[in-house]
């Protein structure tokens, strides 16, 4: 059973970023660290997601091919 305090696994997907930065008010990185805790499926996500930040971290822009570059920022237009 799910209490108002609980994450929802959508809701930390959303956090994550600010997570991953340090940037995530305490009681907002407590409720993500004890939904960790809990869900298989959202530390995979979270591992996922420091795997593609170390490797992405090693490309340089001359290194990502023009189409890579439209694909990329026509994503992060869909999502804003």
């Amino acid at each position: 059973m799910s209490t108002p305090e609980d994450l929802a696994c959508k809701e930390l997907v959303e956090l994550i970023t600010a997570y991953l930065d340090g940037e995530l008010p305490e009681h907002d990185r407590v409720r993500l660290e004890d939904h960790l805790a809990r869900c298989d499926g959202c530390r995979s996500y979270l591992e996922q997601m420091r795997a593609t930040i170390e490797l992405i971290g090693v490309l340089t822009e001359d290194q990502i091919p023009a189409e890579g570059k439209q694909e990329l920022f026509r994503a992060w237009k869909e999502q804003r």
